[in-house]
């Protein structure tokens, strides 16, 4: 068996391998730690629990995945153009919609982000932070940039599954998706700023409890890593005057609200 070492790709042997992880730091030569390539997942194994993916599957898992993300782009694209003029879609929405912020504490997830932002025309700034210092830095982001919307993410998971529900330390990162809330909350209401915060198995109750409008994860499982960017796109294309709830956008989510739910928020388009 071939030896793992950090920047491996691998694959979990008792999760049927069904993600791909990037080793990122091996404990005591046992036990591995583990951030998901394509799902926004933090994870720990034992090194004897993994396989490393053979470049050729993860080339195909990798294409597959940006395809996911190029016909997301085009269907919204469809959309826009459909309902405001095959011409007029992407500009109308760069000069009309919500301001979006979005911090992500990881590097290539946060490149993918603003690739779908631009597709869709949308005005938005993407800063990779590393989850741990995202409070440190979010008031001075929002008093800079003044965003509608402020996306707060990266990886997550819970350390020991089917129990510590109510424990934020039983999370990898919650804790510093709560105080990077917290922090956002005490500059703007939720009027003026809606936030959605969290990742894969994220600590719902109290990052909603903390000041968010949006967040992941209900049921405690793995999102889409669009979920987040659907959020941000659904808020910052309705019209100002209307009320957004989950259920307006829940069937464009991979989980619906088992995945991401929340209290609501205003629509943060301008109107023409």
């Amino acid at each position: 068996m071939k030896k793992i070492k950090e920047g491996d790709i691998v694959g979990r042997i008792s999760y049927k391998k069904d993600v791909l992880f990037n080793v990122v730091r091996i404990i005591n030569d046992k036990t591995i730690i583990l951030k998901g390539i394509t799902t926004r997942v933090e994870a720990d194994a034992e090194i004897d629990d993994l396989e490393i993916i053979s470049p050729k599957e993860v080339t195909e898992r990798l294409r597959f995945f940006n395809d996911e993300l190029y016909s997301r782009i085009t269907k919204e694209e469809s959309n826009v153009k459909r309902f405001l003029g095959f011409n007029i879609g992407k500009r109308y929405r760069l000069n009309n919609s919500g301001r979006i912020l979005h911090l992500d504490g990881d590097r290539k997830y946060s490149e993918k982000s603003l690739k779908y932002y631009r597709g869709l025309g949308l005005n938005a700034i993407v800063r990779n932070i590393a989850e741990n210092r995202q409070a440190m830095v979010v008031k001075q982001l929002v008093e800079r940039y003044q965003p509608d919307i402020l996306v707060i993410t990266g990886h997550d998971g819970m350390i020991k599954r089917k129990v510590g529900y109510q424990d934020i330390y039983n999370y990898r990162n919650s804790r510093h998706f709560v105080k990077t809330v917290q922090e956002a909350r005490s500059t703007k209401s939720s009027n003026e700023l809606v936030i959605f915060a969290g990742a894969c198995q994220s600590f719902y109750e109290a990052i909603i409890t903390a000041g968010a409008n949006f967040a992941s994860s209900p049921a405690r499982i793995l999102i889409d890593f669009v979920d987040p960017l659907v959020v941000a796109e659904k808020i910052a294309t309705t019209d100002a005057g209307r009320f957004v709830t989950i259920n307006d956008f829940e069937k464009e989510l991979r989980d619906g609200q088992r995945g991401v739910s929340g209290i609501g928020a205003m629509g943060k388009m301008k109107r023409m």
